[in-house]
C-alpha cells in the first residue's frame, strides 16, 4: 500500500514542473544554474531546469503529502530529493554531451525516484524490494506518461 502512495507522490512531484511550464510558458523560468557552464563548456544543468520547476515540485510534494498526513519535513525532503535526482540526471547528461530534454533511459528516471525513497527512511522504513519496486514501476509509468503528455501537447518530446 505504501509503495502505491509513494509512486503517486513521485508522479505528482515530477509532473508538477512540466505542467506548470505548460501553463506559464516562459514566465518565471529562471534557470537554476544561472546559465553557467561547467569546465567542459557545456551548460551546468541547462535551460529546462528552473527555479519555478523546483518550487512547483516542492509545493506539490507538500500538498499531496499533506493529503496523506505525511509529516511536513518528510514531504519537503521528498520533493527536494526528487528534484535533486532530476538535477543530478541533467548534470550527468550535460557531461555526456546530451542536449536538454534528450532521452537517456534510466538516467532520466532512476535518480529522481531513488533519491527521495532513500531520503525518507527517517520517517518510513522501506525494504530494498519495496524501493526497487517503486523505482521500476515509476520508470515504466514515466515512459508511458511522457508519451501521453507529448500527444496532449504538454511535453515537447515523447520521452
Amino acid at each position: 500500500m505504501m509503495e502505491s502512495t509513494l509512486l503517486v507522490l513521485l508522479i505528482c512531484v515530477n509532473g508538477a514542473p512540466i505542467l506548470l511550464a505548460k501553463i506559464l510558458g516562459n514566465r518565471f523560468n529562471r534557470p537554476i544554474d544561472g546559465n553557467c557552464s561547467w569546465r567542459d563548456g557545456q551548460p551546468l544543468l541547462g535551460q529546462s531546469k528552473t527555479i519555478r520547476g523546483i518550487l512547483a515540485a516542492l509545493l506539490v510534494s507538500i500538498g499531496v503529502g499533506s493529503l496523506w498526513q505525511f509529516p511536513l519535513a518528510m514531504s519537503v525532503a521528498f520533493g527536494l530529493l526528487s528534484m535533486a535526482g532530476d538535477l543530478t540526471s541533467s548534470f550527468v547528461k550535460r557531461r555526456l554531451g546530451l542536449k536538454p530534454s534528450s532521452m537517456a533511459l534510466g538516467i532520466d528516471q532512476i535518480p529522481e525516484s531513488l533519491f527521495p525513497l532513500l531520503g525518507i527512511q527517517l520517517w518510513i522504513t522501506l525494504s530494498w524490494s519495496q524501493i526497487v519496486w517503486v523505482v521500476l514501476v515509476f520508470f515504466c509509468v514515466e515512459l508511458m506518461l511522457s508519451r501521453i503528455l507529448f500527444w496532449l501537447k504538454i511535453r515537447k518530446t515523447p520521452y
